[in-house]
Order: structure tokens, then sequence, then C-alpha cells
């Protein structure tokens, strides 16, 4: 049964989630205070946690910065916010997902399924040996360590920006749209806006570019990205 933490300080709007969810035979823990919540999350062993993004002291973008320093739990982001910038940045934070209130529940419950199944699939994947290690041109990915390096020198990266890579490296040559991306990414249920793609192409470019002067990403007009 996946264990769910809800960390959200509306209390009527905790529990409705939390009837939803243990109706759908999940198993929850709710945290109405974000110190409580990031100490439960680093703690817990929860298979996926829902973040409120406004949270009346750290908000939840500042929650999941600290929580991604220990831990690569899925989160999935509640927000009443619905600008592109501020769902980017909680994806940027390390978010798998996020959600506009007010929400419909089928919506959030497919969402965590999406989640779940991603992070399912991401465990019991085994990839060995040489597979471990894409180059591409002067760039290095260890996919093992989660870690890449251009022209020998380091570059940070979040983890949606290295799957990111990771994939049009993977697609070398191959001209992926932004449709594909985002199921490859993101996952096929993802529900949100589809220029995020184009926000995190920008991320990247930027990265890259910063510690080398090759230009890796292509873009194909009226088509999509690729890596040549």
């Amino acid at each position: 049964m996946p264990k769910i933490l809800i960390i959200e300080d509306e209390q009527s709007m905790a529990r409705f989630i939390q009837l939803e969810l243990e109706h759908e035979q999940y198993e929850t823990v709710i945290s109405g205070d974000e110190r409580n919540g990031l100490e439960l999350a680093e703690n817990g062993e929860f298979d996926l946690i829902l973040l409120d993004i406004m949270l009346p002291g750290l908000n939840g973008v500042e929650v999941l910065r600290r929580l991604r320093l220990s831990s690569d739990v899925p989160v999935i982001m509640l927000t009443a916010r619905d600008s592109v910038m501020d769902k980017v940045s909680g994806l940027d934070m390390g978010a798998n997902d996020y959600i506009t209130k007010p929400f419909a529940i089928e919506e959030l419950l497919a969402r965590i399924r999406a989640v779940l199944r991603q992070s399912s699939a991401a465990k019991t994947s085994v990839i060995g040996g040489d597979k471990d290690i894409l180059t591409f041109k002067d760039l290095t990915m260890d996919c093992a360590r989660h870690t890449v390096t251009c022209g020998g020198k380091p570059v940070e990266l979040t983890m949606k920006e290295f799957t990111l890579l990771q994939t049009l490296i993977e697609n070398a040559s191959i001209v992926l749209t932004r449709e594909q991306l985002l199921e490859k990414v993101w996952g096929y249920d993802y529900f949100g806006e589809a220029n995020v793609v184009d926000v995190y192409i920008r991320y990247l470019r930027s990265k890259l570019e910063t510690v080398s002067d090759t230009k890796f990403i292509t873009t194909v007009r009226g088509m999509g990205y690729t890596v040549k």
C-alpha cells in the first residue's frame, strides 16, 4: 500500500485529500506545519509527498529545496498560483509534478498514479556497465551518479534538466517534439503546459554554454529539439 505524506496547513483541504486517498487504498499522514512536514519527509519512508506551496512559514519551494538535499522521494506541489514561473520554480527545485487549486480529485489521483508509476519504473530499472555513461562531443553524463561534465568542467543540473538532457542525448540526431519530450521526461499523464519544455531547454542551454562554446541543442522550427 503506497504511503503518502500530505503537507498542507489548510485543515479542511488536508482532511478532504486524506479521505479521498484512503478511499483509494493509500496510507496517509498529514502535517499542517512545514518544519514538522520536512522532518517527517526526511525521516519517514514515504512513496510520495503532496506539498502545498503556500505554507505560512517556509514556503513549499524552500521545503522542497531542503528535502532534495537528502531525498529524491517523489513530490507533487499543490499551489493556488497559476503563473508559469511559479510552477517552473517548483519543478526546477525537483518537484515531479504540480496541480493548481482548485482541482478535481480525479485529476489529483491521476497525477499521483502517474508519478508513482514513474517512480516504480525508475526503481526497478537496472543500468549496468558502460550504459551508465553517455558521451556526446565533449559532454559526459554519468547516469548512475547523476553527474554531468562538459569539457571536463562539472555542470550542475536539476533532476528534470538531467533527464531532459539524457533523453536528448539518447536520441541524438533525432528531432523530438515538445509532446514527445513531455511524455518522456514529465510522463505520459502530465497535464501541464507544453511550454515548460521551452523553459527547460533555455535552462539547459544557459548552463551548458556557461562552461563550453559548443552548441549542443538545436531548435528545429515547427518541429522540436535535437542534439547533433
